[in-house]
């Protein structure tokens, strides 16, 4: 679960640090094949108004979809009923084309202005990193349809492995790119793509810091600026920042109260394969810990929406959290908790120690770091 409103938000605020002025509306027409529906839901701000409309497509995908705004405007079209999405630039009077696959958006060619052609140009260039990366995603997806805790672990561990290295790639990739255009509104993009739910704050600050010109100095890159100092508030090596929360009990917990012991954190849902096999996971791990210098902490953070009778019954024998805030929380987000599952290590010394840990690593983890310390 990711928290896709930060990313509109950052969206957003592009909208109101560019403008131009013309005098036609807007044309946006393609083809997206595989629609599972035969409409597009297109979404934008408007007069600080979100708005929304459907756009008819035919058999073969074909659309067309005319629109009045003023400004540099951000449309998301989401295809097959959210389940995937694209997102396109536009500016009062251009006329721009959109062609792709709905089962790969990441590889959805957008052209007809300078931002639109250059992230395509991008996707081009990356289309075979694209396009496994894609039927990654589909691969994890149709693994969470067969609620397969137990058999397909292993096979689901790998392919997130291959995620990762196919992310990091890409990640090189952007940031060539960032360098060698720093002076473009796309790489601000790219950046917000790339980097925003990074666990590597270095490595925002550090393309950040390519950026010149105008662009540099724009609205939307001092939020992208002050999102990097948050992150670095939280990154790995850093203090843990405090947190109070209230457990099942409604008896208060404070981050002091783990001082001089390991704190592994964990964020998961109340609901959905990943985090059951998140919580099974973490069963064996804290078996084989020393409870006298090691605690475990699960915040679930939808308890908003899904009762929390899910947490008793699954006899959880450390602190469970139902977090009522959900995303609102202040935990989440000061240690900057972008989805779920997502595991924290903290040292004994109150410093962050791993970020997004995988969940059956976590007692080698600890015994390595105090076989260190005893060394």
């Amino acid at each position: 679960m990711v928290k896709s409103a930060k990313i509109l938000y950052f969206f957003f605020i592009l909208l109101i640090t560019v403008s131009c002025n013309s005098e036609e509306g807007t044309f946006i027409k393609g083809k997206i094949s595989n629609l599972e529906y035969p409409y597009i839901l297109a979404s934008y701000l408007s007069s600080d108004t979100l708005a929304i409309d459907t756009i008819s497509a035919d058999r073969s995908g074909h659309f067309k979809y005319t629109s009045t705004i003023d400004t540099l405007t951000t449309f998301s079209l989401y295809l097959n009923n959210y389940e995937s999405a694209v997102v396109v630039f536009a500016n009062e009077g251009e006329k721009l084309t959109v062609n792709g696959d709905a089962q790969l958006p990441d590889l959805i060619k957008v052209n007809g202005n300078e931002i639109n052609d250059d992230l395509t140009t991008f996707k081009t260039e990356n289309e075979d990193l694209l396009k496994q990366r894609g039927q990654l995603f589909i691969n994890l997806q149709e693994s969470v349809e067969f609620d397969t805790i137990r058999n397909q672990t292993l096979a689901r561990h790998d392919e997130l492995t291959k995620l990762n290295m196919l992310n990091h790639e890409l990640t090189l990739s952007a940031e060539e790119f960032i360098k060698n255009n720093p002076a473009k509104l796309s790489s601000l993009i790219m950046i917000n793509n790339f980097f925003m739910n990074s666990d590597n704050p270095g490595a925002l600050e550090r393309v950040l810091g390519y950026l010149q010109g105008d662009i540099a100095k724009s609205a939307y890159a001092s939020s992208l600026k002050f999102y990097s100092e948050k992150m670095n508030r939280s990154a790995e090596g850093a203090k843990m920042p405090y947190f109070q929360l209230e457990d099942r009990e409604e008896k208060k917990v404070y981050s002091h109260d783990f001082n001089g012991k390991y704190l592994l954190l964990s964020f998961i849902s109340m609901s959905g394969v990943e985090s059951r096999e998140t919580v099974e996971l973490l069963r064996h791990e804290y078996a084989e810990v020393n409870k006298d210098s090691v605690e475990f902490v699960t915040v679930y953070i939808d308890s908003d929406i899904y009762p929390d009778d899910y947490a008793d019954n699954d006899s959880i024998p450390w602190i469970v959290i139902p977090e009522k805030r959900s995303w609102g929380a202040d935990i989440v987000d000061n240690y900057n908790v972008q989805y779920i599952p997502y595991n924290i290590l903290i040292a004994p010394d109150g410093n962050i120690k791993v970020r997004n840990i995988p969940s059956q690593g976590v007692a080698d983890m600890i015994g390595n770091s105090s076989e260190d310390i005893v060394q």
